[in-house]
């Protein structure tokens, strides 16, 4: 795979770079927004891992570039910013993980991989999470390969959380997905999940919330 790495600082870039490598990927690296966005303008890339702290601007800006025009190649942030503030307006500018420096290669590498994976989901039609199946082109969700009737918004709803399966989706990207403009109730959104929730009750994965936050798909405990 094909993966562009953002990052100013040069010892932390070679070892993420090195890692990476390592696990059979191509890696191009930069040290600056200006840099990556004449990147992003020539080529293609698989996955971004994108710094925030940048020496000529900040990453969002970047983040924001690959999201015009639906682009939905998958965005890790490495970060030293840890408030919830930061972590939420990352998210809600479409990035799909986020690493708080320090961290451990190896959870890098997984993440990596993850990423990937849904990715390729997308590229397929079919996303997958347990004994869960969404065919897209079809708008038909599946337990066990067996159809279950989805109306159209819990379908949605599914699909958003699905595409970020064991990562919080916020609960603004989510009322956008669901909503857009309508005008609906504070509860809108709880109610759906509700909805869902219900009809997901014998499928292996729930629906958590997380509180102030959003939603995070995962497996189901014991």
């Amino acid at each position: 795979m094909h993966l562009l790495l953002i990052e100013d600082d040069p010892l932390l870039a070679q070892s993420v770079g090195t890692a990476l490598r390592q696990h059979g990927h191509v890696v191009d690296a930069f040290s600056s927004a200006g840099e990556a966005l004449r990147a992003l303008e020539m080529g293609h890339f698989d996955l971004v891992l994108l710094d925030l702290g940048l020496p000529d601007g900040d990453g969002l800006s970047v983040l924001q570039f690959i999201r015009r025009g639906q682009n939905a190649t998958p965005v890790l942030i490495l970060t030293a910013r840890d408030s919830l503030e930061d972590r939420v307006k990352g998210l809600d500018l479409g990035a799909d993980d986020y690493l708080t420096k320090p961290f451990s290669l190896v959870e890098l590498e997984a993440r990596v991989r993850a990423l990937l994976r849904r990715s390729q989901q997308r590229l397929d039609n079919h996303l997958r999470f347990g004994r869960i199946r969404v065919d897209v082109e079809s708008a038909t969700a599946y337990v066990d390969e067996l159809p279950i009737g989805l109306p159209r918004r819990e379908l949605t709803l599914l699909e958003s959380l699905l595409l970020h399966a064991g990562r919080i989706v916020p609960r603004e990207t989510l009322e956008q997905r669901l909503f857009g403009f309508e005008a609906v109730g504070a509860n809108a959104l709880e109610v759906y999940v509700s909805r869902l929730r219900k009809r997901l009750a014998d499928s292996g994965v729930e629906i958590r919330t997380i509180r102030g936050l959003g939603y995070r798909l995962d497996e189901a405990r014991g």
